[in-house]
């Protein structure tokens, strides 16, 4: 069996976990997040918590019994307290505003750059250079930040570009004569 399946799952209180035959439903004050089972794995429900096992001894059913455990716990957190991404951008000029569910980027192009945040995900801009997105998906959130990430990564040389709040951009030395 997996080591991280065998570490059970506490469900908090205002958390409801509803499980069916092939698929885990959990719900909190965040939202609600559902996730399909694997053949391989079985989830047990034991008072407040919740054990991942393998349905057999392969090799894929132990490798899917500690991912099934690590996405449960993932949603379990995001459905009670949520996933948070902190972006900063470096360089002068560039500037980022929220617009609802619009963040309008202006990143040293010629023309300013919006991105739609998917269902699911909200975006603050607590400063010009700030963005702070929040969801209660972890691959979500993530996937968008490295999507906003992405327009102008942080190049080598002046380190200008948007990064993840705690990245650090290791300069290169620039060409001497």
């Amino acid at each position: 069996m997996s080591r991280v399946a065998k570490n059970p799952i506490i469900v908090p209180a205002g958390v409801e976990v509803a499980l069916a035959a092939n698929e885990v439903s959990v719900k909190g004050p965040a939202g609600v997040m559902k996730q399909p089972l694997s053949r391989d794995v079985s989830v047990i429900r034991e008072g407040d918590s919740l054990l991942c096992k393998a349905q057999n001894s392969s090799k894929q059913a132990n490798a899917m019994s500690g991912t099934t455990r690590a996405l449960l716990a993932n949603m379990i957190l995001g459905v009670s307290k949520g996933f948070e991404r902190k972006l900063t951008l470096v360089g002068v000029g560039y500037r980022a505003q929220a617009a609802g569910d619009t963040l309008n980027l202006t990143l040293g192009f010629s023309h300013p750059v919006s991105y739609k945040m998917p269902v699911g995900v909200k975006v603050e801009t607590p400063s010009q250079t700030e963005i702070l997105l929040k969801g209660p998906s972890k691959q979500q959130v993530g996937q968008v930040a490295a999507e906003i990430r992405a327009f102008r990564e942080p190049e080598p040389y002046k380190g200008k570009g948007v990064r993840y709040s705690d990245e650090v951009v290791i300069l290169k030395e620039t060409k001497k004569k």
